[in-house]
């Protein structure tokens, strides 16, 4: 620490290059935040599945309906504990300053079937018996309630292009009656949850008692594939057959139609980052060439080459210190925002453990940049420093 002071002269020897060098670092890392993020965001639900469950879905497509007696039939599967249906509501409601509709992720559901196969979602068990005591009861998710400004007792409309009532109208209404939190970091919290019974006596068209698609929970996470095939088995050569799958490779197949965004991701960071390694790289051996007289002094009063070496790596670790961590801070700032598409990419913070990887790349970016100037500094002889000099 007594050679800091020599390290931070060093660094303001040349103040335009010193912080347009930061800056590029800065950019690098507040790149590679954000990417780490959005990584997150789109491969987050992977990590977020549940083993024990199943998505059974129409074989044909995820937008078929299927009849909601089917979850009778699966409960008499071998393996399988508890059945939950769901359905794509499309909920649509304005926003704040009313100027256009957004979609709310919404959804009819069994309230107390569904809780128990997601128990990821935390609602206090007073929140739960409102719920289930108000047949227009619903609940959001704390990311959807901060976003609209809903509170637990507000009186909200929301029109649907898909569902119409009996009446012909696309409007529904709905009482907020709770706000559920996560039990885990990447729980996304941007759904709207309705009762079913509500849904299924009043709407109207030919879709009467079917649904988009079920939860499954099974009771041996180990047996999952076997139980989905005796899922499939069962209804098949049916009207409706039907696809199982466990949920995580259900999300990962949904994610892979984006492409492989880890190696995309992969492939960004590696070029930005040798690029970064050139220009930092260059910049620390022109610094160090500039300055070889003043080492050499260094050396004449008695400074040993380890020492001179120590200063120049530490010098290059500084300035990839400050420029990494002060990017990664940046990035770590910009997620406590929330998603900027939160009704696209739900799931919206950054890893503990990218964080700590990001602080490893500056580290070594730092010392991979500064090896070869501090070995020139290392072997430099006090004669050949001070006669360059003259």
């Amino acid at each position: 620490m007594k050679f800091l002071s020599l390290i931070w002269s060093s660094m303001k020897r040349k103040k335009l290059r010193s912080v347009l060098t930061l800056l590029s670092i800065f950019v690098a890392f507040l790149l590679f935040g954000i990417l780490c993020i959005l990584k997150e965001s789109l491969t987050g639900g992977v990590s977020a599945t549940d083993a024990a469950r199943l998505v059974v879905r129409h074989k044909v497509s995820f937008i078929q309906m299927l009849p909601q007696g089917y979850a009778n039939r699966i409960k008499t599967i071998h393996g399988v504990s508890l059945v939950a249906h769901q359905t794509w509501f499309n909920g649509m409601t304005k926003t704040m300053d009313n100027a256009s509709d957004v979609v709310v992720p919404s959804f009819p559901v069994d309230p107390e079937i569904f809780m128990k196969i997601y128990p990821e979602l935390v609602l206090p068990a007073s929140q739960m018996e409102a719920w289930m005591s108000t047949r227009t009861g619903a609940v959001v998710g704390k990311t959807a309630a901060d976003k609209y400004k809903w509170r637990i007792g507000d009186h909200i409309q929301l029109t649907s292009p898909i569902w119409q009532t009996e009446a012909g109208a696309n409007s529904w209404e709905f009482n907020i009656v709770g706000i559920y939190t996560g039990a885990k970091k990447n729980t996304d919290l941007s759904g709207f949850l309705f009762r079913y019974d509500y849904f299924e006596e009043m709407r109207g068209g030919l879709d009467k008692s079917m649904v988009g698609w079920f939860g499954v929970r099974v009771d041996d996470p180990q047996q999952a594939d076997a139980i989905s095939k005796r899922i499939d088995d069962e209804f098949a050569n049916s009207p409706w057959e039907v696809k199982a799958e466990p949920e995580g490779a259900m999300v990962q197949g949904f994610i892979q139609q984006f492409g492989d965004i880890a190696s995309i991701i992969r492939a960004v960071l590696s070029m930005v980052f040798f690029t970064i390694l050139l220009i930092s790289g260059n910049t620390m051996s022109q610094a160090v060439r500039e300055r070889f007289a003043e080492l050499g002094v260094l050396k004449a009063i008695g400074f040993p080459n380890g020492l001179v070496l120590m200063l120049v790596l530490g010098e290059s670790c500084t300035v990839a210190l400050l420029g990494g961590l002060t990017g990664l801070a940046m990035a770590w700032v910009f997620s406590l925002g929330g998603s900027p598409v939160p009704n696209f990419l739900p799931v919206w913070y950054m890893k503990p453990q990218d964080i700590y990887l990001g602080m490893g790349f500056a580290l070594l970016l730092g010392l991979v940049t500064g090896a070869v100037p501090a070995i020139q500094a290392f072997r430099l002889r006090i004669a050949e420093a001070l006669r360059r000099d003259a």
